[in-house]
C-alpha cells in the first residue's frame, strides 16, 4: 500500500493468521545453515501475489529444495505496528517484513535492526539512486531494504458506465478530457448528469487527494525533512479540489480499502478510480466478473507516483542468511516482470522497463490497455518524492478526514481537526 498505500489499507482478502501463528516469527529456532528452513514473510496487501496464488513462493520453493515459504497478511496500519512493535521488544518479526515506501523513512534511524544489504554484494544499479536512498541511512552506508515495485499513476474507468452517461469510452478520448485535475472534476459534474442510478463518479475523496498529490515532489515533508502538511500550498490545493468534487456529489464514500470498497467495485458502483499500478491487483481480485469493462487512461496532468515497498530482513531472526536470498530473488528483474503481469505491480528494477515483456505488456482485463507503457510514461516527468518518517500515517489522517466531510462533517472542522491529528501522530 503500497504515498503508497496507507495504514487504512485492509488487503483485498485477508488470510487467516491464526493457523500461521506458530511460524509467525522470524526467531523460529531453525538456521538457514543446517537442514530445512521455513521462511516467514509479513505482507500487507498484493505484494507477491493475488490472493490464494502462491505461484511466485511456489516456484522459489521448487529451486531451492529445504525450502518453506509461509506468508502472512494483514491490514497496513496493523502491518506496520507490528513491525515497530516487534522491532523494539527484540523478537517476533517474520524473516522478512514488507515496508512501504511512505513509511520506510521511520526505520532508517535503526539500522542495527536490519541486515544490512550493501554488506550481502547487493547491485544497487539496478535501481534509481533515489528510489535506494530512500532506504538508506544519510551516509549511504547502510540499506535496510530492496525495492520491490514503484506505482505510477494512471486513471482506470468503466467503459461501459461511461457509455451509458454518454461519455466516449476510447482511452485516448477519455484521456483527454482531463488534462488537469479540475477538468477531472468538471467531467465527473457530466457525468454525474446522466450517470446510470446510485453511480458515481469516483470511490472516495482520498484517492482524489492523493491522486493530485502524485505529481508533487513535497507534500507533508520538505526536502530537510521538515513537516509541511499544514503550510504546503499544494496539499491544501488537493484538499479544496477533493472536498469540491465531494461536496458535488461525485464521491461514493466509499472509505479506502474497506469491506464496503471492495464491494463497490463488483456493483459497479463508481466509474473512476485513482490508479497506481499496483490498483490493477486489486480491482481484478475484488471484481474479477468485471473483466473487459474496464480501460485505463492517463492520469490528470499526464504523470505522478503513488506506492512502492520495500523487502527488509530483521536481524533479530535465526534465519537471515536464506531470508537474504530470498529477498534478493524476489526482487530481481526477472520477478519483477513476472509479478507485473500477474497481479500489475510495476517494476522498480529499470533495465525491466524496456523489456519487450513489460513495455509490450496489454491487460485483457482491462481491455488490453497498454500497461506496459501507460505507467512508465507517467513515471517519466514525475519528480522524485520526499518521503518523511510518517508520511503513510499522514496520507491515512487525510484520507479518514475526507471520509468524515463525505459523511456530512464541516470541512473545516475537518481541517483543523486533521491538522491536530498529524502534529499528534508526528511530533
Amino acid at each position: 500500500m503500497h504515498n503508497a498505500r496507507r495504514p487504512s489499507m485492509a488487503v483485498v482478502a485477508t488470510l487467516a493468521v491464526g493457523a500461521l501463528a506458530l511460524t509467525a516469527c522470524g526467531d523460529s529456532g531453525q538456521t538457514a545453515q543446517s537442514g530445512p528452513v521455513t521462511l516467514t514473510v509479513n505482507v500487507f496487501g498484493d505484494n507477491f501475489s493475488l490472493p490464494n496464488d502462491r505461484s511466485i513462493y511456489d516456484e522459489y520453493e521448487r529451486t531451492h529444495p529445504g525450502v518453506k515459504i509461509v506468508e502472512n497478511r494483514s491490514d497496513f496500519g496493523t502491518h506496520h505496528k507490528n513491525i515497530q512493535a516487534r522491532l523494539t521488544a527484540g523478537s517476533g518479526a517474520a524473516d522478512i517484513e514488507l515496508i512501504e515506501v511512505g513509511q520506510v523513512a521511520g526505520y532508517i534511524g535503526q539500522p542495527d535492526k536490519f541486515v544490512n544489504f550493501r554488506d550481502e554484494g547487493v547491485d544497487t544499479a539496478q535501481w534509481t539512486d533515489a528510489v535506494v536512498a530512500r532506504a538508506s541511512t544519510p551516509d549511504g552506508k547502510a540499506l535496510i531494504g530492496l525495492p520491490t515495485d514503484i506505482g505510477g499513476l494512471a486513471m482506470c474507468y468503466r467503459t461501459d458506465l461511461f457509455a451509458a452517461a454518454g461519455l466516449p469510452t476510447d482511452r485516448a478520448a477519455v484521456s483527454a478530457l482531463w488534462p488537469t485535475w479540475e477538468d477531472y472534476v468538471a467531467t465527473g459534474s457530466r457525468f454525474g448528469s446522466k450517470a446510470p442510478q446510485g453511480v458515481k463518479w469516483f470511490d472516495a475523496g482520498g484517492h482524489v487527494f492523493m491522486g493530485v498529490l502524485g505529481n508533487e515532489k513535497e507534500t507533508f515533508y520538505d526536502a530537510e525533512g521538515k513537516l509541511i502538511a499544514e503550510t504546503n500550498p499544494a496539499v491544501r490545493k488537493a484538499w479544496d479540489l477533493a472536498v469540491k468534487a465531494i461536496q458535488a456529489g461525485q464521491s461514493a464514500a466509499l472509505p479506502e480499502f474497506s469491506p464496503e470498497w471492495n464491494t463497490g467495485f463488483q456493483r459497479g458502483q463508481f466509474a473512476t478510480i485513482t490508479c497506481p499500478a499496483w490498483m490493477m491487483g486489486y480491482i481484478q481480485g475484488n471484481a474479477a466478473e468485471t473483466s473487459g469493462k474496464w480501460d485505463i487512461a492517463k492520469i490528470p496532468g499526464g504523470s505522478g507516483n503513488w506506492g512502492g515497498s520495500y523487502v527488509t530482513v530483521p536481524s533479530q531472526g535465526k534465519n537471515t542468511k536464506a531470508a537474504v536470498e530470498l529477498a534478493r530473488w524476489l526482487t530481481a528483474p526477472e520477478q519483477g516482470v513476472k509479478l507485473f503481469k500477474a497481479i500489475g505491480n510495476f517494476p522498480s528494477q529499470q533495465s525491466t522497463w524496456k523489456d519487450k515483456e513489460v513495455a509490450g505488456f496489454t491487460s485483457p482485463f482491462f481491455n488490453n490497455a497498454p500497461a506496459g507503457t501507460i505507467f512508465p510514461e507517467s513515471l517519466a516527468k514525475a519528480p522524485a518524492q520526499v518521503q518523511g518518517p510518517e508520511s503513510g500515517v499522514i496520507g491515512n489522517i487525510f484520507a479518514a478526514a475526507l471520509n468524515s466531510v463525505e459523511q456530512g462533517t464541516d470541512p473545516n472542522e475537518a481541517w483543523r481537526k486533521t491538522l491536530g491529528d498529524i502534529k499528534a501522530a508526528a511530533g
